[in-house]
């Protein structure tokens, strides 16, 4: 019994870590969409921020300034991504894709050219890395029953980048439901025409939204291998940034259910590696591919219709054309 405990305290600290990328790249998602540009870049855009903050704290010996390469970097490609679909009015799909594609590539060859390793970047020590932290009380409260092996083991023993994404969730909330940004945003989302005869621009409204998305992926990015993990490695997210998007659509464009949604993903992630190899009773070795399915297989019900109705922002994916008198 004390076993299987333990092993529930380790699954959802290995949740918190799993989900951590996905959080913030949902909630960039939802900036992004809320705003009406649909941005299937999140991938992309991780994954560059992911090679250039190992890369930049394998030569500079600083993981913070490997986090705000990391972010500039996504934010370019970010506004990349508006520019094509904002300014020029293209496709949206299309051009995230084509992100995705260019940062699969590039990433690589960089990754050759400098640090002839195949790829990847050089192995970074603990001090070039953001790494864990106890929070106060932590050892003491391990004598507490439940509540306090649940704030020593899951709660506690994280990095900072862990705690910012849990924090961006309500932050997001806040910016989007309590702000005069965030009711424009929503309203850009919804209904452009109208906000552009109220006289607000359009095109600085979603590029604002794009450049935050660029933010959050670039921490996501940069969480990755500076933090979860000590190097960039080829196709590191590993389509976390789709996961994100199904995450962002499983909470129907809502940053506390996207929050719930990320959660749920995360610990099938983490359940599906405690699973490998294991014997299960009747079962036998569990096909952890399925629970590695779950996510993609939730969403497509929730848009059918099965669990509730999931309805975009009205604007979503449709370029605005400036109406003339």
């Amino acid at each position: 019994m004390e076993e299987a405990y333990l092993l529930a305290l380790l699954t959802l600290d290995a949740t918190l870590r799993v989900a951590t990328p996905l959080i913030l790249a949902a909630m960039a998602g939802l900036f992004s969409e809320r705003s009406g540009v649909i941005d299937i870049g999140l991938e992309g855009k991780m994954l560059a921020a992911a090679f250039a903050a190992a890369a930049t704290a394998a030569a500079t010996g600083s993981a913070w300034a490997g986090l705000v390469v990391a972010i500039l970097v996504s934010v370019a490609l970010a506004l990349l991504h508006g520019f094509a679909c904002i300014t020029h009015r293209g496709n949206q799909v299309v051009s995230g894709v084509a992100i995705n594609v260019i940062a699969s590539g590039l990433t690589v060859v960089l990754g050759i050219a400098w640090f002839h390793q195949g790829g990847r970047t050089p192995t970074l020590d603990a001090d070039f890395r953001f790494t864990e932290h106890a929070l106060p009380f932590a050892e003491a409260a391990r004598s507490i029953p439940v509540i306090g092996s649940v704030y020593a083991e899951v709660i506690s023993g994280h990095n900072f980048l862990v705690y910012l994404a849990l924090a961006m969730v309500p932050l997001t909330w806040w910016v989007v439901y309590r702000t005069r940004f965030g009711l424009r945003l929503r309203a850009v989302g919804e209904n452009p025409a109208a906000v552009d005869t109220a006289g607000i621009s359009v095109a600085r409204l979603r590029y604002s939204a794009m450049a935050i998305a660029g933010l959050l992926c670039g921490i996501a990015g940069a969480y990755l291998s500076t933090a979860h993990s000590a190097a960039f490695v080829r196709d590191m997210t590993a389509g976390k940034g789709y996961m994100a998007l199904a995450a962002m659509i499983f909470g129907k464009w809502k940053p506390v259910p996207t929050l719930f949604a990320c959660l749920l993903f995360g610990f099938l992630d983490a359940l599906a590696v405690r699973l490998q190899g294991v014997e299960l009773p009747v079962i036998g070795t569990f096909p952890v591919q399925l629970i590695q399915a779950l996510p993609y297989i939730l969403t497509v019900v929730l848009l059918a219709g099965f669990i509730g109705k999931a309805v975009a922002p009205k604007a979503s994916g449709t370029p605005y054309v400036k109406e003339r008198t």
